[in-house]
């Protein structure tokens, strides 16, 4: 038994276009109802969801019966809990907040074993087939994407430099954090959030590193990975439920007489 090919981090390394959705809902049931949608791949929240191990496994399993890639965000860039998700087999880790490259440096060594890195050994887990899987410790490495998220108007000027950190495979710009630290709460479509973002995203696609974002507005999603961004949520299971919840009540309570 091998270990599966990261169909997500082939496409962001050949340049292909993966349009992603946002889990948030932390539970298995609803992560089932949303995994055959076709996504490229999907952010599993843990940052600001309610989400823990236990509640990340079941939608772990649920999207493994799909073709989409499931993405993990840890609420901080801890080593420890690193260890525990990829021993649960995710495929690829989200670093949020990381503000110097230590950090980002960081994030690396905790995705790998020594002597490159800090993660420990565990013989039997999810993640190596329960020890079927025989090439997982030469393999691993090669199939976990790492991510790293820039949220503050000082990573997103550094930008160049996190991406030229050894092991990181792809920069995400976060709007809501990156508005708020300009001054714009609330307003991550704000001009000058963007005049900011789309410079730095360009130089790093220029030097060939893949570059990602979160947006709720579709067309802008479509217009920036058409601009080169290489993946892009468009959207949450959470604002999805929320707004069909509201445009169904509004158009039944637009029919009464």
């Amino acid at each position: 038994m091998k270990l599966r090919e990261n169909a997500f981090l082939r496409a962001i390394r050949a340049g292909q276009q993966q349009v992603g959705l946002w889990i948030t809902l932390s539970n298995a049931y609803a992560a089932e109802a949303v995994a055959p949608a076709g996504y490229d791949w999907a952010l599993l929240d843990m940052e600001h969801s309610p989400n823990e191990l236990a509640s990340l496994l079941g939608q772990l399993q649920a999207f493994a019966a799909t073709d989409t890639t499931a993405i993990v965000r840890p609420d901080w860039n801890d080593a420890v809990k690193v260890k525990r998700l990829l021993d649960l087999g995710v495929p690829g880790l989200l670093f949020p907040m990381v503000e110097s490259i230590e950090e980002a440096q960081d994030a690396v060594a905790a995705c790998r074993y020594p002597p490159r890195g800090v993660r420990g050994v565990a013989g039997t887990t999810r993640a190596n087939g329960f020890g079927r899987i025989a090439d997982y410790y030469s393999e691993v490495e090669k199939q976990t994407a790492i991510l790293i998220q820039l949220e503050t108007v000082q990573a997103v000027e550094n930008a160049l430099a996190y991406g030229e950190v050894d092991g990181v495979d792809g920069i995400f710009f976060g709007p809501a954090d990156i508005a708020a630290s300009m001054g714009h709460l609330g307003q991550p479509m704000h001009p000058e959030v963007w005049q900011l973002i789309r410079p730095a995203a360009r130089a790093l696609m220029s030097r060939g590193m893949p570059v990602g974002t979160l947006v709720s507005d579709p067309a802008f999603a479509a217009e920036l990975l058409n601009e080169g961004f290489s993946f892009v949520a468009c959207g949450s299971d959470a604002g999805l439920l929320a707004k069909g919840a509201d445009n169904l009540l509004g158009q039944v309570k637009s029919a009464l007489k």
